[in-house]
């Protein structure tokens, strides 16, 4: 077990993997990260299965199936990243058995194209849930306005969730309310809530890549907009669910934060930045591989980073405001250019099933 890993998972960090491939499944790579890096989880999005399904041949049995039935290409994707993600379960189940249910979690990704409609998403994450079939999968759903209902929706439904391309602490507050009304939902319809289970993913270094280029050089302010947004939003984590609206849900499981875009851009910070400055209780970090194997070599773990920084936070994003940067422009601009990125994934892996298809 690698020493920093097993730190890093002490201190009540849930590590996850932000990747996922048939030949990673397939070679036992992701059981060994399970056993040596303390990887809990995965997740995976339209551009992970893309590269796979690029770089990877052990798809082109299931591919040749799949088109001698007709497949569509909308089929063949659903059925090629399911069958990879009830795999991952598998793999992960007994973590998830050892946990009691909150970690082994595989995420899997409702077609963006629906991130502007809540009831195609909610058939959608249905459909997704009952195709894999199993206790430890969770529903990524765009944390768009439209989502929301989504969300709830799901929720009420007993599907776990990971809330995904979530930026502004305001929609974060909503995020959380949607889970709590689910939740509330879920419980007047006489389900058990300890086997629902969500996480919010909150996306924190697409902050400073936005920030850091409209500050001088040499600002102070450089490098800091991305841990204060994150910091903010687990300060209020704690203050929504130590409250009285989650206490009266019994047995019901918190709405994890989940640090998403963990992996550095700006070669000038720390290649380990956003995992060692977000170190603290009941969280998630989804790391790509280049940044999970980058902190197990060298990365740190100097007790909670996080936990009553709010005031010094928020004083950050006030200096920001100071100096003509709008965090609200910043975010509304994060979550537009996010669900283009979004789209732009989706069409990344139609297109790359659809070259499958034809050479099978």
């Amino acid at each position: 077990m690698n020493a920093r890993m097993k730190a890093l998972s002490d201190a009540g960090v849930s590590i996850w993997l932000d990747d996922l491939s048939r030949e990673r499944l397939a070679s036992g790579n992701l059981a060994r990260l399970v056993e040596e890096h303390c990887v809990v989880g995965v997740t995976t999005n339209p551009t992970i299965f893309a590269a796979a399904l690029a770089d990877g041949e052990r798809y082109a049995a299931q591919v040749a199936e799949l088109k001698a039935s007709g497949a569509s290409v909308d089929e063949t994707i659903f059925e090629l990243t399911t069958t990879d993600v009830q795999q991952a379960c598998d793999v992960l189940a007994p973590v998830h058995g050892a946990t009691g249910g909150v970690d082994g979690r595989v995420s899997i990704e409702v077609e963006p194209a629906l991130a502007r409609d809540s009831e195609a998403t909610v058939a959608m994450a249905r459909r997704l849930w009952d195709r894999v079939d199993r206790p430890n999968l969770l529903i990524k759903i765009p944390a768009t306005e439209e989502g929301l209902p989504a969300i709830a929706a799901a929720i009420a439904q007993g599907i776990s969730v990971n809330v995904t391309l979530i930026f502004s602490l305001d929609r974060y507050r909503k995020v959380m309310d949607a889970y709590l009304y689910g939740l509330e939902q879920a419980a007047a319809e006489g389900r058990d809530l300890s086997g629902i289970h969500s996480v919010a993913s909150f996306f924190v270094s697409r902050v400073d890549s936005d920030v850091d280029p409209q500050l001088p050089e040499g600002s102070e302010l450089r490098g800091r907009a991305a841990l204060a947004n994150a910091r903010l939003a687990y300060a209020a984590y704690q203050e929504v669910f130590g409250g009285e609206r989650f206490a009266a849900l019994a047995g019901a499981n918190p709405q994890r934060p989940l640090w998403a875009s963990t992996g550095v851009k700006d070669t000038a910070y720390p290649d380990t930045l956003y995992v060692s400055e977000l170190v603290v209780a009941d969280t998630v970090n989804t790391m790509p591989e280049k940044t999970l194997l980058a902190f197990a070599d060298h990365g740190e773990v100097e007790g909670d980073t996080v936990s009553g920084r709010a005031a010094e936070a928020r004083a950050v994003i006030d200096a920001l405001e100071a100096a003509d940067i709008s965090y609200d422009d910043v975010v509304r601009r994060l979550e537009t250019e996010g669900l283009q990125k979004f789209d732009d994934s989706w069409d990344e892996l139609v297109e790359t099933v659809r070259v499958a298809l034809e050479k099978a």
